[in-house]
């Protein structure tokens, strides 16, 4: 089917907006051509997705002057002139997938389902374990008050013990919550736990709940088996959740493919991206509420394994206050170049957060928001980094040290040195009036390591591409490629710690013009103008206390690919540790911004 595939309709449902995108198959090549979008319609008055859908689609036509739609129908397969062959779809309208996860030890097989929900695209609204210190009555009411829209049970390694499983599911059964969007149906349940405490599960909850029985997630100590659930997870969300949100079961019919949550989808083309190249991504969504965080990494036997985070206090609109209080007021000020009263700053934000649909009109007010973004950036990836890790409970080698130190947690998977590509997407980041300040605003969030590549989502088009990898990984991947990505150019920051002006490293660079050598010293930025389509050898000399990826004061030759902003050497050191004195801070982050022209300063 795919080789005659020409014409390809996507749409993701968000809460607020419903977005179209044509993809057209121009030669051997398939290319994003046109994107409309209209007010999403699931809620009153209209109560009917569709409605938006439509209104989208039709958008998408009058651009395209192609006949998509006849009596609000989607015309399919395309004839030469009108209709498409693929229509396909995303949503997290309705607030997305909420949902609440059960396993028998905080730190092992609950933390195993938290990854299998994040994972399938859910909301995770809170997690219970048999060891969380909360009494059995206090669960009982904190599942019936959150009324989520489905439940994860989960414990206990394939012929372990059953007798915790057994008292979370009286706990679950006990509750008997109704679900978010009716109390028509009954309460979806799915159970990965010991295969040995399914038929206790079925007799708890069996008759009073949609109980759905999978592979345990966490078969073994040293093994996580999360696709079944996660698959399993999704088919519950279109089959329970979607068909009673107003008019998902018509928009269910149109569908060539299942409907994805959007942040679901946005991780499988993570996955297709990761997988196709064999490289290590970390991909980020900051929104107005929540900041999303998503990577592929090797754990330590080679898999490449997936995580996704949600911070659901971090955003930019209606959670900017969150960041603030998490982050701190030093921490938002040491990125404003300039001085400001405290009063006015908690203003400017509280005024946003009840303002949430406003946008930046004075310089001053674009830079505070960059300032808030990149510590909401910085948090978001620091809480992805506590979830995405080795497996706890292996046995591990272990250094005395380590031995001492008796962490909770598996080591993280998030290593900077092996890290490919980050790519950003969300307003603050694809539409910053300079490419630059995404770039900075991303290098200063994530403080890459080594040698990095960096991009951004042009308009948000990864839903619909993941969707897409599912049925046609081609059209997905070209498509990500060529029309969604905007390759901003590539980091290269050594580790380690010097004075500032002392030496750092000496460069040199394979330009097209010719060969370009520097010695730069600690403490700066340096912008080589590389373009688009560019790829030059570099050789990275670093001085004996820094590591550009070889280890310390070894040398590293690669090649790198530029982009719309360049090459950019941040030899700040890592972690980037700002002056004390306040008058010389402001005076640094100026120079590092003149450097790369982020703002008309």
């Amino acid at each position: 089917m795919d080789n005659q595939v020409r014409y390809i309709l996507a749409t993701d449902c968000g809460s607020t907006t419903t977005k179209a995108i044509l993809i057209e198959k121009i030669g051997s090549e398939f290319h994003q051509t046109h994107r409309g979008e209209a007010p999403t319609t699931v809620e009153a008055p209209v109560d009917d997705v569709t409605v938006g859908v439509i209104n989208a689609i039709t958008e998408v036509q009058e651009l395209a002057g192609r006949k998509l739609l006849e009596n609000n129908q989607i015309i399919k397969p395309q004839t030469n002139d009108e209709g498409v062959d693929l229509y396909i779809s995303t949503s997290s309208a309705g607030g997305g997938l909420q949902m609440m996860v059960a396993g028998a030890v905080r730190n092992l097989t609950a933390e195993s389902a938290e990854r299998a929900a994040l994972g399938a695209g859910a909301i995770v609204m809170d997690v219970i374990a048999s060891n969380d210190k909360r009494l059995p009555h206090e669960k009982i009411d904190q599942i019936r008050q959150l009324r989520p829209d489905m439940l994860l049970l989960s414990g206990g390694v394939d012929g372990g013990t059953v007798a915790h499983v057994a008292e979370l599911a009286e706990i679950v059964a006990a509750a008997n919550p109704k679900p978010r969007l009716g109390v028509s149906y009954q309460m979806p349940v799915i159970f990965a736990g010991n295969k040995d405490a399914a038929d206790i599960v079925r007799e708890k909850l069996g008759g009073r709940m949609s109980l759905e029985v999978v592979d345990n997630l966490r078969p073994t100590m040293e093994r996580e088996n999360l696709m079944p659930t996660r698959l399993k997870i999704q088919d519950q969300f279109l089959e329970h959740v979607m068909m009673h949100a107003p008019g998902y079961k018509k928009l269910i019919e149109w569908t060539d493919t299942e409907i994805m949550p959007t942040p679901g989808a946005v991780g499988a083309i993570m996955q297709t991206i990761a997988e196709q190249n064999r490289i290590q991504v970390v991909g980020v969504d900051i929104g107005g509420a929540t900041t999303d965080v998503f990577s592929v990494f090797q754990n330590q036997v080679g898999e490449s394994v997936f995580n996704r985070t949600v911070s659901a206090n971090l955003g930019m609109s209606y959670s900017i206050s969150n960041v603030l209080t998490e982050a701190g007021m030093g921490n938002i000020l040491r990125w404003l170049p300039f001085d400001i009263n405290l009063v006015d700053l908690q203003n400017r934000i509280k005024n946003k957060m009840i303002r949430p649909t406003t946008i930046p009109q004075l310089l001053e007010e674009l830079i505070i928001e960059h300032a808030i973004a990149r510590e909401a950036l910085r948090l978001a990836f620091e809480q992805h980094k506590k979830l995405a890790v080795e497996l706890k409970g292996v046995q591990q080698q272990r250094t005395i040290s380590e031995a001492f130190a008796q962490t909770e947690t598996g080591n993280t998977l998030v290593s900077m040195f092996d890290l490919n590509l980050i790519v950003g997407s969300g307003g603050v980041l694809s539409h910053a009036p300079r490419r630059q300040q995404s770039m900075l605003m991303m290098i200063d969030a994530f403080l890459p390591e080594g040698v990095t590549q960096l991009a951004v989502d042009s308009i948000f088009m990864m839903p619909q591409l993941g969707v897409l990898s599912q049925v046609n990984k081609e059209a997905a991947t070209q498509v990500f490629n060529r029309d969604c990505l905007i390759h901003l150019g590539t980091c290269i920051a050594p580790t380690g710690q010097a004075k500032k002006g002392s030496s750092c490293l000496e460069i040199s660079v394979n330009m097209p013009s010719g060969i370009v050598e520097d010695t730069i010293p600690a403490g700066e930025l340096k912008l080589y103008k590389v373009g688009m389509d560019e790829v030059v050898q570099v050789k990275i000399q670093p001085n004996r206390h820094f590591d550009a990826g070889a280890g310390n004061g070894q040398v590293v030759e690669t090649e790198v690919r530029g982009g719309v902003v360049g090459l950019v050497i941040d030899t700040r050191g890592r972690p980037l540790e700002m002056s004390a004195d306040t008058a010389q801070s402001v005076e640094d982050l100026k120079t590092w911004l003149q450097t790369l022209d982020v703002y008309p300063l």
